[in-house]
């Protein structure tokens, strides 16, 4: 382990089926059970278990809580009630992404989860603008696991368990669970991958036992413990960025292609929205994030950060590269600039070759 690195809570029970670990902005993530392909099979065709418990997890409560929420994130959140839920983007002044944020609104609080390491820039941005209001932000990180079961056959997974047969419906629904076993659990519907998929916030003592059941359940499925890399693998497949890889504070959420899931323009004003709206009136960006094939099939695969030219003018960079298991083909998520974002047009990764060494192709991938 590096020094400092944060812990997995269950890290011995993921030892136990042969867990090899890294690390992921500071805290500690499985790689792999053994097999990522195979983690990648059950992921796309049956049910995976994955312990997210390495993300970020705050608690917003108060009572003016979504008032307060509404005026920092990119979404409407005042039109959310308990049960429902949204994505949405924290923004600068400048209109450039701090963090990209799942929130749930629950009976009597905000329930918000992000990638891991964020935490501090999180909390110590929200807490920045709280003046007079009413509202407390808690890191629930210490109280509340994360497990999320994903795949196809995730509903039939879910519904072998007691207790959880009304599973929430659509997308960013939730329901809260009492269980006296286990606590208080809340289930969301939340597809991380484009299929179909929930996560389970479980409190911290009861997750050992979850976790044990649910893989159970997946296995009976025909699927299996999952970890980091067959969970990448499925998110460069889908096309969907990643904050800290594919998005950064050099970004607008706009450039990474946000604008239909994470952005109300209706709302009531939020930090950033002037120049988000701006750039939205004007009707493109300078650049965006696209997808490419990748020529070379013996090369060695570019690296995050590898500068893209276009007939040697530079004309954007790489995000995220895999030689795809469900594609069988090098594929690639990276910004282009808007003089050659378009589909059809020849990159290369050199500004003395004329060689095509990507192409550009719209997002998410497809077979064809």
């Amino acid at each position: 382990m590096l020094a400092g690195m944060e812990r997995m809570e269950l890290r011995e029970s993921h030892l136990a089926r042969h867990a090899v670990f890294m690390e992921v902005n500071g805290a500690e993530v499985v790689r792999n059970h053994g097999d990522p392909y195979a983690e990648h099979a059950a992921l796309h065709n049956t049910a995976g278990v994955l312990d997210l418990s390495f993300r970020g997890r705050l608690c917003l409560t108060g009572d003016d809580r979504v008032r307060f929420l509404n005026g920092q994130v990119t979404n409407n959140i005042k039109v959310l009630s308990p049960g429902r839920g949204c994505y949405a983007a924290l923004t600068t002044a400048k209109g450039k992404m701090e963090s990209d944020l799942h929130i749930h609104c629950l009976k009597d609080e905000l329930l918000v989860d992000f990638e891991p390491g964020l935490a501090s820039r999180v909390i110590g941005r929200l807490e920045k603008y709280i003046v007079a209001d009413d509202v407390e932000v808690v890191d629930v990180k210490p109280h509340y696991g994360l497990l999320s079961v994903q795949g196809p056959q995730s509903v039939a997974v879910l519904q072998q368990l007691q207790r959880v047969s009304d599973l929430p419906p659509n997308p960013y629904a939730s329901v809260v669970i009492a269980d006296p076993r286990f606590g208080e659990i809340v289930l969301v519907n939340l597809p991380r991958f484009g299929t179909q998929g929930f996560d389970l916030f479980v409190p911290n003592p009861a997750m050992g036992e979850m976790a044990e059941r649910l893989i159970t359940a997946v296995e009976k499925a025909g699927g299996r413990a999952c970890g980091w890399e067959a969970m990448e693998m499925l998110r460069i497949e889908a096309g969907i960025p990643r904050y800290g890889c594919d998005m950064d504070e050099s970004n607008l959420p706009l450039e990474a292609g946000l604008e239909a899931r994470a952005i109300s323009y209706s709302k009531g004003c939020y930090i950033g929205q002037e120049v988000i709206n701006r750039v939205h009136s004007i009707g493109q960006v300078s650049r965006a994030l696209r997808g490419l094939h990748l020529a070379g099939e013996h090369s060695s695969l570019p690296a995050r950060g590898d500068r893209l030219y276009h007939e040697g003018q530079p004309a954007g960079y790489v995000t995220s590269v895999l030689d795809s298991p469900r594609f069988h083909r090098r594929i690639a998520l990276g910004y282009v600039r808007r003089e050659w974002n378009r589909t059809g047009v020849m990159l290369s990764f050199s500004p003395t070759t004329s060689d095509p060494q990507a192409v550009v192709v719209d997002l998410p991938f497809s077979i064809t």
